[in-house]
């Protein structure tokens, strides 16, 4: 089976929707044809020489970035100059460049739940909701017997999330009639013949952007051969699961020196940068992926003790400790290389799932710009 590139792009989508992006940024197809067969994908948070050379070694079809190989209108393309020099290169080598960036930020199980989980935070929620998730409702209906296996299937494919809730789902019982017509072959019943069958409605609610998926799953799982489902759009607000930064707690509380070094241990970290006061309590934590110093404001307001982020600048920091606010700076790559693999995890799950012929790995020659001493 051949796999081209939008097969890909649309994956990434589904965890990562487009809609999601801020209105600055450039995510989506960067370089190359989306119709091109792909069999490697490799997955990076920049787009640079070294990866280049990594792709081309490593026989890669298409990389997928974090950060967007061109961030604003391009103006010229000179071979004299090293972004020239690296274009020309992919374009020779047949790489394709597809970039998911903020949208990946702000997504759920993107780059900040990642990190929250990673430092075991609990009680997660958005800390900058990003205001255009749409909700459907869904209804199907479906055979008494099988009502549990398809309630199951909806909440394991990412309906019926609501706030720090997952799996939720409404069901009352009900008659269904059908009279199967000539060619059919009914799960239940005869040909010919009208059929009453024990369903069972059940309703939950999930993000526009992930209704494809949703729907392809319940309907691998759902007996009948013509599902009866109903998709409604819901005016109603919803608590965000998607945004940019996160807010949990600690299971306990630890002073912010010991919690520094903790963030250092659990992201692998050569060093780090923090600010307060070495024996405050942290019980709540705000965190932000990338340069997220300026969501200082919010994490003050939703009760964090500290913001773990990077990027941190001098009057940023300033501001922050006049305001009562520590700061963890982990680095704008330390904060960010966690979605890595966890973004192969899923690529390759959905392929399997699908399957599709593709192998997804994680760069091993990009790194951090800066050193420690």
């Amino acid at each position: 089976m051949t796999v081209n590139g939008a097969v890909i792009s649309n994956l990434v989508e589904e965890l990562a929707p487009l809609e999601l992006a801020e209105e600055w940024d450039n995510s989506g197809w960067q370089l190359g044809d989306p119709g091109a067969s792909v069999r490697r994908v490799l997955l990076a948070l920049d787009v640079d020489q070294d990866v280049c050379r990594e792709a081309r070694a490593r026989d890669v079809q298409l990389i997928v970035s974090h950060h967007p190989l061109f961030f604003k209108g391009i103006k010229q393309i000179r071979l004299d100059r090293p972004a020239g020099v690296l274009v020309a290169e992919l374009l020779r080598a047949g790489i394709g460049v597809y970039a998911a960036h903020t949208n990946l930020d702000s997504a759920r199980r993107g780059v900040n739940d990642v990190l929250a989980a990673g430092l075991e935070l609990r009680e997660t929620a958005v800390l900058k909701p990003g205001g255009r998730e749409r909700y459907l409702k869904l209804a199907v209906f479906v055979p008494a017997d099988h009502a549990e296996a398809v309630k199951r299937t909806l909440g394991d494919a990412g309906a019926g999330w609501i706030g720090n809730y997952s799996h939720c789902t409404f069901a009352a019982p009900g008659t269904g009639t059908f009279l199967p017509l000539t060619g059919t072959n009914p799960y239940t019943g005869r040909v010919g013949q009208l059929a009453e069958v024990a369903e069972v409605r059940l309703e939950t609610i999930l993000p526009a952007s992930i209704a494809g998926r949703v729907i392809e799953a319940m309907l691998a799982v759902h007996p009948y051969e013509e599902v009866a489902y109903d998709l409604y759009p819901l005016a109603n607000r919803v608590k965000p699961t998607a945004g940019l930064g996160r807010t949990g707690m600690l299971p306990q509380a630890l002073p912010l020196a010991d919690f520094a070094g903790r963030v250092r241990g659990i992201l692998s970290l050569p060093g780090l940068r923090w600010g307060g006061a070495a024996n405050r309590a942290v019980r709540r934590v705000a965190l932000c992926g990338g340069a997220g110093a300026g969501l200082w404001p919010e994490a003050l307001a939703a009760g964090a003790d500290v913001l773990v982020t990077g990027d941190v600048g001098y009057h940023a920091a300033r501001d922050m400790l006049a305001a009562g606010m520590a700061f963890i700076d982990a680095g704008h790559y330390g904060t960010e290389k966690v979605i890595l693999p966890a973004l192969r995890d899923y690529l390759a799950q959905r392929c399997r799932e699908k399957e599709l012929p593709v192998e997804f790995m994680v760069s091993e020659a990009q790194a951090d710009p800066f050193s420690f001493s």
